[in-house]
């Protein structure tokens, strides 16, 4: 079965109000007409309110950064997974390196965010992804397994139906270093294969995004790749012509 693309901007700790209605009036307008790539973007949480209104009528998903396993009571500062669907948000990234690295997030803790989505029929995006000393060691293929099997031992294969997985090699997050498509090809593949091993078919309908300093230069031959189902955009979702061009190659490369 065909695989339908998702690009998804990750503003990380960027913008404000005013940011937030204008960058989308861009989007929508960047983006009319465009089909084939279904798009999401990850505002902060305190954005929701003005991306949800001004995405009202467009074809553009609204998601978030993170969430918390609580979904009520005595835990501050946290947020659930009623509070993201409140606000229509739809695509929930979890396990993103920078939280695995500042916040210091375990494999067992995010497979716990992965099954509270699951449960509020929500779409887990899981980031995956192994550092510039563990590339170097030659433990890329290891490390990945490692993480996508923190959920598969929680939670089964099967939750990985209507999930997305997205792989970011750490040492090409927003270093301007990005895989060549071949490695990143490479690395997907062993991604898929490695979910096919419990299920082909859970394994045949799975996104797999390639993040890593994607752009709109390094988009299109990313996407010719079999196994890269769209793209975790970072920086370059912080401008809506060249967020549109990266939708756009992923439109015309998958269909």
């Amino acid at each position: 079965m065909a695989r339908r693309p998702l690009v998804m901007g990750n503003w990380k700790l960027n913008g404000s109000k005013a940011f937030t209605k204008e960058l989308i009036e861009g989007l929508k307008a960047e983006l009319a007409g465009v089909n084939g790539c279904d798009v999401a973007i990850a505002p902060p949480v305190m954005y929701l309110a003005e991306a949800e209104a001004a995405l009202a009528g467009s074809q553009i998903a609204l998601g978030a950064q993170n969430v918390d396993v609580n979904v009520q009571g005595a835990f501050t500062g946290d947020i659930s997974t009623a509070m993201l669907k409140d606000f229509g948000a739809k695509y929930i990234i979890i396990g993103h390196s920078e939280r695995r690295t500042y916040h210091k997030e375990s494999d067992e803790f995010i497979a716990k965010k992965f099954a509270a989505l699951k449960e509020a029929g929500l779409v887990p995006v899981l980031c995956i992804g192994e550092s510039e000393a563990e590339n170097e060691a030659g433990k890329t293929e290891e490390v990945c397994a490692r993480q996508i099997d923190a959920v598969i031992n929680a939670l089964g294969v099967e939750a990985f139906n209507g999930a997305v997985i997205a792989y970011e090699p750490i040492w090409a997050i927003g270093t301007g270093k990005s895989a060549t498509p071949a490695q990143a090809q490479a690395v997907h593949a062993f991604i898929r294969g490695h979910i096919a091993a419990k299920s082909q078919a859970v394994a045949d309908q799975v996104i797999i995004q390639y993040g890593g300093s994607v752009n709109d230069a390094n988009a299109a031959e990313l996407f010719t790749q079999p196994d890269i189902d769209g793209a975790l955009v970072g920086g370059a979702s912080l401008k809506a012509p060249a967020f549109a061009v990266i939708v756009k190659a992923a439109a015309a490369a998958k269909n």
